[in-house]
């Protein structure tokens, strides 16, 4: 294994980065070369550091140790946004552009070119030479809401090379593209490569890593722990880098094997069919995909949220409409796009995001784990000894530490918070429980809780789904499926290794395991 590689003439070199959130170390001690016209990728599981490692190099970010040089100078100070930007510049997952702007308007926003008043019809001339010069077919007058999700990557790209970088950051480039999209993606950073343009590509997809790239560095824990050319890397290898699973013994090593002896002393579940998709999709995310999750049965999805399994829960709750397929509960279909629909038909379902989707954090804990349907009296009134009364219960089955049912949800520890969600998922006794991400952000004692909850759910008789890309979260079910770029890429019973679970999701070929199951694809 070898470290970065001296400045010397690269793009970028960052070396001994330390960066700290509190107690916890975001980056310790970190380095990263990428030269001129280099593809680069680097990749990592979640909380490996990527992210913070990218704050740094564009600036966003000052780190507590180490330094950055961009073609063998310092880096500019931070905070001096213009100055980074004419360096290095990183197109995001999520779409950066303003969608009721016009293409040129976004080339040219906050840095409009000549005098006042602006002048439009050059604005857009000078556009559509950017365009051409970066070899992007789109019409400058057009608005970036009405583009493909391909044509304002294109955009994002150009308007980054405009500012003068001559390095950009891909952060889940192919997230959102359909097989054709990534094609005409790779040829034009592969154009751009030969004019010098150096990139970092970020990616859970390993396939395309060695498609595209000609150097991989794994961060792990917040540590750096190989770069190596691709070429030479075998693949059981690099993803054996990225879990840490490797011949010798370990602490997490035997813990995770601990894990998987516990569920495969499991007796195989023998209900009948709780939960049942068929042909399922969604146009742009996934699909069509079959899965079915018995009677005291616990089934993980296993993929990152790129691969469409997050908008598959999503979609089994009602918050999403598919474009195709079925869900049924105990053989009742179930609405699509209809969360209401979705909870009389027995899904219980705990968000990805608990800020953002699963708490009123003003609101009181017995507030927040009463569905509000069930807080309601004759003509709709609020009866607050009901909410109470169940909050009492769910604190004491589920152990939510909290000074009682009126203290303020935001006052609770992550764990205790999540708790909090799975309470009002379990309130009306689901037939089945879709957990998103289950234990994110939260200690490993909740996590264990947490875990221990969703095992129970099944164990009473009644149907568990994690959707998760945590392998800790998946030691607990009963079978796993791998999802890849929206399709069922393997499916695992409790004896998977980190290694080839791993592999299937970042569609690493070659892996053991069976792509589906004779069951999910029964029409």
């Amino acid at each position: 294994m070898t470290g970065p590689q001296p400045a010397g003439t690269a793009a970028v070199h960052a070396e001994g980065i330390v960066k700290r959130y509190g107690a916890t170390v975001a980056l310790d001690g970190v380095g990263l070369t990428v030269r001129p016209g280099e593809a680069h990728a680097l990749v990592g599981r979640n909380g490996a550091g990527k992210s913070t490692l990218v704050s740094v190099l564009t600036g966003m970010n000052r780190p507590d140790a180490g330094r950055v040089t961009l073609h063998g100078r310092p880096a500019p100070p931070f905070g001096d946004t213009e100055a980074w930007r004419g360096h290095i510049a990183c197109v995001y997952q999520r779409s950066m552009v303003v969608p009721e702007l016009t293409v040129a308007e976004n080339l040219f926003l906050n840095r409009f070119p000549g005098t006042r008043p602006i002048r439009w019809p050059a604005l857009r001339r000078r556009a559509g030479a950017l365009l051409r010069e970066y070899g992007v077919d789109v019409d400058p007058a057009r608005r970036t809401r009405d583009l493909t999700v391909e044509q304002r990557q294109f955009v994002e790209i150009a308007r980054a090379l405009s500012c003068g970088a001559r390095t950009v950051i891909l952060d889940e480039p192919t997230a959102q593209l359909d097989a054709g999209g990534i094609a005409r993606l790779f040829t034009k950073l592969r154009e751009l490569r030969a004019q010098g343009v150096a990139f970092l590509f970020i990616s859970h997809h390993l396939q395309e890593v060695y498609e595209l790239c000609d150097t991989v560095t794994v961060y792990r824990d917040a540590r750096h722990v190989l770069t190596e050319p691709v070429a030479g890397l075998p693949r059981r290898e690099l993803v054996a880098a990225m879990t840490a699973q490797e011949t010798g013994g370990s602490a997490a090593g035997e813990g995770a094997a601990a894990g998987r002896a516990a569920a495969a002393g499991r007796a195989a579940p023998e209900g009948g069919p709780v939960l049942r998709a068929r042909g399922l999709a969604l146009r742009g995310a996934y699909g069509p995909v079959d899965l079915t999750v018995r009677a005291g049965e616990v089934l993980g999805l296993a993929g990152a949220t790129a691969s469409g399994s997050t908008a598959i829960g999503e979609t089994l709750a009602g918050l999403r409409r598919q474009t195709a397929g079925t869900v049924t509960v105990r053989g009742r279909t179930v609405r699509p796009g209809s969360v209401p629909h979705a909870l009389e038909a027995g899904i219980g379902y705990v968000p990805k995001d608990r800020h953002l989707q699963g708490l009123v954090p003003q609101r009181s804990v017995a507030e927040n784990a009463t569905p509000v349907a069930d807080q309601l009296g004759r003509w709709g009134a609020v009866l607050p000894s009901r909410t109470r009364e169940f909050a009492r219960r769910m604190i004491g089955s589920l152990d939510i530490k909290t000074s009682g049912p009126r203290q303020p949800v935001s006052g609770l520890s992550g764990g205790n918070q999540q708790k909090v969600v799975v309470a009002r998922a379990l309130a009306r006794d689901p037939g089945v429980l879709v957990a998103v991400r289950p234990t994110a952000g939260v200690d490993v004692t909740s996590k264990d809780t947490l875990l221990g909850i969703v095992r129970e759910v099944a164990d009473q008789g009644r149907a568990a789904l994690i959707v998760s890309d945590e392998l800790d979260d998946l030691r607990v079910c009963d079978r796993v499926l791998a999802l890849f770029h929206g399709r069922i890429a393997a499916e695992y019973g409790t004896e998977w290794s980190d290694q080839e679970l791993v592999a299937a999701m970042e569609g690493i070929t070659g892996q053991h395991g069976h792509p589906g199951h004779p069951e999910e694809s029964a029409p």
